[in-house]
């Protein structure tokens, strides 16, 4: 169990979903929380439900000058979770250059630049802790989800190459891989979502993880195997299964 008392946390993606419902979890835990997102109208309401201290520092992570901001007000922190993200659905035939672009920019690269921020101080002092918000979909390419399912792939490719490098460190890095949350994401979504988890559910696997030594978690466990096994498939059976019209 890790020991959260009096420790200070980042977390960008927090005004809702599953980014809201981990503030609470930390903030009963006995964290000091910055809560971070483009406007602060529900933030400020987030604080004023959390047992705990909290601040609200604005943060734009599509914006490079915004992020950078952003890390200087926070300042010193002992963990960050990374939690912003986009979850439009792009067919390839339906091609949108802007909002493919701009799931990118938000899910993968705002990343980059927020842990480009906070990575050079961990190392210095050999101590730090940076959790990652993956999903399902980057084990494998989904139907209408070029945008989206190409982010957390390179999402958690990046996780997987800053756990390799800094495993003998003092800098811990984490990766979770939910399945469908229910939030604002899904609102557009026309397909079936099966094992749809409440955010205050997902949120309780992305704190259990937390508290472990572990790299990856993909949740819930039983439908992730689906997820990954996948990888093993050939092409043809694997768009047989996911692609049929």
């Amino acid at each position: 169990m890790r020991e959260w008392s009096g420790k200070r946390y980042w977390l960008v993606g927090a005004s809702e979903g599953l980014g809201r419902a981990l503030a609470h979890k930390l903030s009963r835990a006995g964290v000091e929380l910055i809560l971070s997102a483009r406007s602060t109208d529900r933030l400020e309401s987030l604080v004023e439900e959390l047992p705990g201290p909290a601040e609200i520092v604005t943060v734009d992570v599509a914006d490079s000058d915004s992020v950078k901001a952003a890390a200087e007000e926070v300042g010193d922190i002992d963990g960050m979770v990374y939690l912003a993200g986009l979850g439009t659905l792009i067919k390839t035939q339906d091609w949108d250059a802007e909002k493919v672009e701009q799931l990118l920019d938000v899910n993968l690269i705002g990343a980059a630049r927020v842990i480009g921020q906070v990575i050079g101080p961990m190392v210095e002092k050999n101590k730090g802790h940076i959790v990652l918000t993956g999903s399902l979909s980057a084990y494998r390419g989904l139907p209408t989800a070029v945008g989206y399912s190409a982010s957390k792939a390179g999402l958690m490719s990046l996780a997987e190459s800053m756990h390799g490098d800094l495993k003998d460190t003092g800098v811990e890095v984490q990766l979770v891989n939910p399945g469908y949350i229910d939030t604002q994401m899904q609102d557009n979504n026309p397909y079936s979502k099966p094992f749809m988890m409440e955010p205050d559910e997902a949120a309780q696997e992305v704190f259990e993880h937390m508290n472990t030594d572990n790299f990856v978690k993909a949740f819930p466990f039983g439908f992730s195997l689906l997820f990954r096994f996948s990888r093993f498939l050939p092409t043809s059976l694997y768009e047989w299964m996911f692609f049929r019209r």
